[in-house]
Order: structure tokens, then sequence, then C-alpha cells
């Protein structure tokens, strides 16, 4: 008796793949993630004239990064993802796996820790970074800027760690792809 096939398990895709929906998840924060990576980093090179825009893109990009990380992580939950697959050395998988935890602790730790920051700094997202240009957020702490220091670092360490994790995650997925041609990135595709 034959096993039952993998979900998504096709002639394209041996080890099954990702739901449809993991998968728009997947691709839709690529954008959103480069341009809150490039207006992090670019906003104090930035004159003054236009720095609150740099401010505002970067602030609602992390938002819109969060709100997507917290729906991925719930639709994992309610659509699991295919298993890894069995012919990966446990090690590979457990490195995968680290990897993706860190990316969405990172996804989820960047934006939390950039309101508190904002907010201990004595600037919430109001008038001209409202969340879209029309939401203000309360302001719910007094500045602190010990406070505000630690959390700027915090947002600094781990923006600097994203793109670490991001290239790893590529290069993963491209030694996959190229040189061991095991199907796992078909899996998102």
């Amino acid at each position: 008796m034959d096993a039952m096939p993998l979900k998504g398990q096709d002639a394209l895709h041996p080890d099954g793949q990702y739901s449809r929906v993991a998968k728009w998840f997947h691709w839709l924060t690529v954008g959103p993630m480069a341009m809150v990576i490039l207006s992090g980093l670019t906003i104090r090179f930035m004159k003054d004239d236009v720095k609150m825009s740099f401010y505002a893109l970067h602030e609602n990009l992390g938002l819109l990064l969060l709100g997507l990380s917290v729906a991925r992580l719930a639709w994992r939950r309610l659509s699991p993802p295919p298993a890894p697959p069995s012919h990966l050395p446990p090690a590979m998988q457990r490195v995968a796996h680290g990897v993706h935890l860190a990316l969405y602790g990172a996804l989820i730790a960047m934006p939390l820790i950039g309101f508190l920051m904002t907010n201990a700094y004595g600037f919430p997202m109001a008038g001209p970074t409202a969340i879209l240009g029309v939401f203000d957020q309360p302001k719910f702490m007094e500045a602190n800027q010990t406070l505000a220091w630690l959390l700027h670092w915090g947002h600094s360490l781990i923006g600097w760690a994203l793109p670490l994790l991001i290239g790893a995650h590529v290069a993963g997925a491209v030694y996959h792809h190229a040189i061991r041609r095991d199907g796992t990135l078909l899996r998102m595709l």
C-alpha cells in the first residue's frame, strides 16, 4: 500500500509545499522588509525637511511588518507548514529552524521596540508620523532618555542582525536549489 502523499505534493514539489496563503505572506513581507531596512539605514543622513517623511515611512512599514508577521504566525497555527524533508540531515533542519525562528523574532521585536523607543524619546506616532498619516497613537509614557537609549541600541542591534538573517535564509535557499538540487526552494514557489 502506498504512503499518503504529502500536503501539496506533486512532480514539482516532491517534498510537499507551503499553502498558497503562506506563500503570499512570505512574498508580501519581502518588499516592506527591504524598504524598512533601507529607510532605517538612511534616516540619519536625510535633511531635516524630509526626515519626518522617512520616519513616517519607516514606522508605518514596521507596523505593517508586525501585522504581517503576527498574521503569518496565526496562519501557521491554522495551516501548519509541511514537515522538513526526511532526506535533510538533522543539523541542517535545526539550522533552518533556528534561522526561521530568529527571523520571526526579529520581525516582531523590531517594530515593538521601535514603537516603544519612539515613545521613550517623547515622539509618539502622531501628527506627521501618525499611522498612515491619519491615526495618532496616544502617548503612553513620559520621555525617558535612558530607556530610549537602551531601546535604540536594541532596535539597532536587531536591525543589523536582520540583513544577516535574511542573507542566511537566501543563501540556504540558493544552496538547496543550486547545489543540493533537492526542491526545498520550490516549496515556497
